[in-house]
């Protein structure tokens, strides 16, 4: 039968409206057991709303990503620069990871297109515009709301990680052009939680070990990675164990070997000349390379790598206490003790000048205009407004008053100001509102800001007096999310790095790959690199074959170190597991045979973090038959050729890649009509009548013939027709690469 053009095949004239219901029904359907391979770059680690960008430059945002409620939660989603000859779905899926397929979907079969948990968009003009879909708007916009949950229709977001997605609707299946995805997590989880099984540590677990440690800086007292030379400024005091050398000073390292690259000791003193001065604190980078820096006991210096000796100024007044950037290029802002100045560097005078009620050490907030004053002494924390220069809210440190005074540090990303006092951290928002507190074993000494990945690194120090039964001469860094204060690494045991010779400090690459940590009763820095033990980022899924296919099934993870992986099988249904010889690449391919049938696989990823399993998944293994109707065709027949040639190798479509004598198993690629292409040497026969040929042979002796209506295809798309539950058999491997007729085999994996 011919169809009416503009309806699926099949569609009586007229029957428009039972043709949007059966195509609702499909297409949900095919939503719930199909998928998008996707492989989006997200905005952000976290965050709401969230934007990812697909491939062709579309632009996809959701209102809100991270603690939704599991129960319900309704969700804006919006879109820009999508094509405008495509159909969409939007959903929440199952993300299998990058390039596979997210399946199962949240939501049931719509009969009648009200579905709320997910949309089809459209374009403009398309035939199931109205009651089915929605169309476009100007450019490839849209903008609708759909209502997920935890759980439901098969999906458990509380077990396996999930995304809102876009994806070509069901007419145009393969297009993998429109695949965007954004990671949502419930409350109670993170996104990306079920990465698999971690055998000895969490799946994806952070840490970080020494790599190097630096003795070329003396008695180091602070550090600056600089943000364009990339070098190592460490500022220094003279190690009393090296009698022989005076240390003193600015020293420059090659962050990657502790290399010395130039060391400045000489400063400008009280009478302007030159002298051994240590380098106390160091206020920040200067363009392109160089630092700005307080020398004891009021000096403020500058130089850079390669400099014989530091240019500077020596101030009037008290001991300089904290040093930071000013408000202006020239300037800087220095506290002597309660008494807090904005400097010009290059004269030594005091712009402005205000008096607080007390304290020594401060954190500038440029971004914000604002300054944050500490007074261990008093429990007190003063807000200073920088466009004023005056005080503009004070508020208490629970705990603090008369606790050993700790660091006082402001986030460049959210503006929070983090005060380390005594044994704890203290945070406050901008408002100057206490709303966490981080309670160490040892004594808070600095913290530093990865505004790249949103996290917290604080130094702690063991009090080093042994007497005390709290202490054991070793301290410890510890990583924190900045907008959940959740611990992002694991702890970190800094062996003698005690308090009993000064503080420590550290600095942090951006993207927080390596970590640098001073301990000045050692004379050393440590280097700390970042490692992440296995975490799946493409899981293996159950698949079926007939005897004699190739099969394989793949697993990917990413870690670091770069995990490697190895594969095991049980033959036992899970109760032991033996590895697969040879089994060491992503990919673990082999010739199914029937004695396999409930083989189950899964493979193991290792690197020195630890050691991460995928899910076990199950061979189904079916004895092969004479026709292989979804199988490959040997090539395309003459469809011009009334007498029966035939292209193709002939092979036949069966299992196991059955040659035979000649004949393909398809009559060709006749979309032109006519009586089709006839095989029929070797008895095997492919016919194919109306439109286009579309079914593969049989065996040697066998007939396997097929009519099709309207060409086999939807005219809109070329799409093959096929029935729902078909298309659902055809999709139950996703992750599964099923390699019928292959050259080269190897027999079964065990």
């Amino acid at each position: 039968m011919t169809s009416t053009p503009g309806t699926a095949p099949g569609t009586p004239p007229g029957g428009q409206s039972r043709l949007r219901r059966r195509a609702g029904t499909a297409a949900v359907a095919a939503l719930l057991l199909a998928g998008i391979p996707v492989g989006a770059a997200v905005s952000a680690d976290a965050g709401t709303p969230k934007t990812a960008t697909g491939p062709q430059g579309q632009k996809l945002t959701v209102s809100a990503t991270t603690g939704l409620d599991p129960a319900q939660q309704k969700v804006r989603v919006q879109g820009e620069g999508y094509g405008l000859t495509t159909g969409i779905y939007v959903a929440l899926c199952k993300d299998n990871g990058d390039n596979r397929v997210p399946s199962p979907c949240l939501g049931g079969a719509d009969m009648s297109g009200g579905s709320k948990t997910s949309q089809w968009i459209v374009p403009p003009g398309d035939p199931y515009e109205g009651d089915l879909a929605q169309a476009f708007g100007p450019g490839g916009t849209f903008d609708v709301e759909i209502e997920i949950a935890q759980k439901g229709d098969g999906l458990d977001c509380a077990e396996v990680a999930c995304s809102v997605v876009t994806r070509a609707d069901h007419r145009a299946a393969g297009d993998r052009t429109q695949d965007v995805r954004i990671p949502v997590a419930f409350a109670g989880q993170d996104p990306g939680d079920g990465g698999g099984e971690g055998v000895d540590v969490p799946a994806g677990t952070v840490s970080y070990k020494s790599a190097a440690e630096f003795t070329t800086a003396g008695k180091p007292l602070d550090l600056l990675l600089h943000p364009d030379s990339k070098k190592l400024y460490v500022g220094a005091d003279n190690l009393p164990d090296t009698a022989d050398v005076d240390e003193r000073g600015l020293h420059v390292l090659n962050p990657e070997n502790g290399a010395s690259e130039s060391w400045i000791s000489q400063a400008p003193g009280s009478t302007g000349a030159l002298r051994a001065s240590a380098a106390a604190r160091i206020a920040g980078p200067l363009p392109g390379d160089g630092v700005v820096y307080n020398y004891p006991l009021r000096g403020v210096g500058s130089a850079k790598s390669g400099d014989e000796a530091a240019t500077g100024v020596w101030l009037a007044g008290s001991t300089i206490t904290d040093i930071a950037p000013g408000t202006t290029p020239g300037t800087v802002l220095v506290a002597q003790g309660a008494t807090l100045s904005e400097i010009e560097r290059a004269t030594g005078t005091a712009t402005r000048t205000l008096t607080l009620p007390g304290g020594t050490q401060f954190a500038a907030d440029p971004e914000r205009g604002a300054l944050w004053y500490t007074d261990f002494t008093a429990g007190k924390l003063h807000r200073v407004d920088l466009a004023s220069f005056t005080v503009s809210g004070s508020f208490d440190l629970p705990g603090g008053s008369g606790s050993m005074a700790g660091f006082t540090e402001t986030d460049p990303a959210t503006g929070a100001v983090w005060v380390g006092v005594g044994r704890s951290v203290l945070v406050f928002d901008t408002a100057g509102t206490l709303v966490k507190t981080l309670v160490g074993k040892d004594l808070a000494r600095d913290a530093a800001f990865d505004t790249a990945s949103g996290r917290a690194y604080v130094v702690w120090q063991d009090g080093g007096d042994l007497s005390d039964p709290a202490n054991d001469n070793n301290g410890t860094l510890t990583v924190y999310g900045t907008e959940d204060f959740a611990v992002a690494a694991q702890d970190l045991s800094l062996p003698g790095n005690h308090s009993q010779a000064g503080a420590a400090s550290l600095a942090v690459e951006p993207g927080g790959a390596t970590v640098f940590v001073t301990s000045p009763a050692e004379g050393k820095i440590t280097k700390l690199v970042r490692q992440v033990s296995p975490l799946v980022t493409r899981a293996p899924a159950d698949l079926t074959a007939k005897d004699g296919e190739e099969v394989a099934i793949r697993a990917e993870a990413e870690g670091t170190p770069e995990p490697t992986v190895r594969w095991q099988v049980s033959t036992d249904g899970a109760q032991t597991w033996k590895d697969v010889e040879g089994a060491t690449e992503s990919a673990l391919t082999f010739t199914a045979r029937t004695a396999q049938d409930g083989y189950r696989y899964r493979a193991e990823f290792r690197n020195d973090v630890g050691t991460t399993r995928t899910a076990a998944v199950t061979l189904t293994v079916t004895a092969a038959t004479g026709g292989d109707t979804g199988g490959d065709v040997g090539g395309n027949g003459d469809a011009s050729n009334s007498s029966g040639s035939t292209g193709g190798d002939g092979s036949t479509g069966g299992d196991g890649g059955t040659q035979s004598s000649g004949g393909s198993t398809t009559g060709g690629s006749d979309s032109t009509g006519g009586s089709g292409s006839t095989g029929t040497s070797g008895g095997s026969t492919g016919t194919s009548d109306g439109s286009g040929a579309t079914v593969g042979g049989g065996v040697a002796g066998g007939t396997g013939t097929a009519a099709t209506s309207g060409g086999g295809s939807l005219a809109a798309t070329g799409a093959t027709v096929m029935s729902v539950t078909l298309a659902a058999a055809g999709l139950v491997g996703a992750g599964v690469l099923v390699h019928r007729r292959a050259r080269r085999r190897t027999e079964g994996a065990l």
